[in-house]
């Protein structure tokens, strides 16, 4: 991660705490690959919170996912403070801040849709946002490729879809001990989808009038 135009515009990067912590993660033995890596272990934490929710119905797996999601963030967001602020960037960072990503997206969001219950279509529900957030990165990332601005336009860019998923794992809790329910989960699910498609057009329309002006 070298170039500082590709970077995700991102306001928490000026609060002093987030400087401080990334400032010790840059002082310690610690890569920004191995932060990268580990977003995949709290997205696949988050993944299987929503599997055993799936079968339990417990209110506190669907707490254990949202915050497994926020570590995942965190995640991506340290990677790049301690790559790009603590001077620890290298030659394959970018592979390792993208790939990861198109890892943790698709676990969090297929398993979120097993975890459905009200709807029997769940599960089709969360490959369809896995696949349209898969999507979404692949169009920043080809329109990066042929010589576009770097776009990380929403309304549902990565960080959205995690807040999305976060409220609707806290939400979904409380639905679940006082009715039982969870729909909460499919409209976040729901939303996510939409959101991901407008997100795809907007991101190609802007790289198309780019390139035709």
């Amino acid at each position: 991660m070298n170039d500082l135009n590709a970077r995700r515009p991102l306001k928490i990067r000026d609060v002093k705490i987030v400087n401080r912590f990334a400032s010790f993660l840059s002082s310690k033995n610690i890569t920004p690959n191995q932060i990268s890596v580990l977003s995949v272990a709290f997205a696949a934490l988050a993944a299987f919170s929503f599997l055993m929710y799936a079968r339990e119905q417990h209110w506190w797996l669907l707490i254990l996912a949202g915050l497994s999601i926020q570590c995942r963030l965190l995640c991506n967001l340290f990677d790049g403070m301690v790559a790009v602020e603590g001077g620890k960037s290298t030659k394959s960072g970018e592979m390792f801040n993208d790939i990861p990503d198109r890892v943790a997206d698709p676990l969090i969001l297929v398993t979120a849709g097993y975890a459905i219950h009200v709807v029997g279509y769940g599960g089709e529900l969360g490959w369809c946002a896995g696949l349209l957030a898969v999507m979404t990165a692949y169009i920043r990332s080809l329109n990066a490729s042929i010589g576009t601005p770097v776009d990380f336009k929403g309304p549902m860019a990565k960080q959205h879809r995690m807040a999305v998923m976060t409220f609707a794992c806290v939400f979904a809790s409380g639905e679940i001990i006082f009715w039982k329910t969870d729909y909460t989960l499919l409209i976040a699910l729901i939303l996510i989808c939409l959101g991901c498609v407008i997100t795809c057009i907007r991101r190609t329309i802007s790289a198309y009038r780019f390139l035709e002006a």
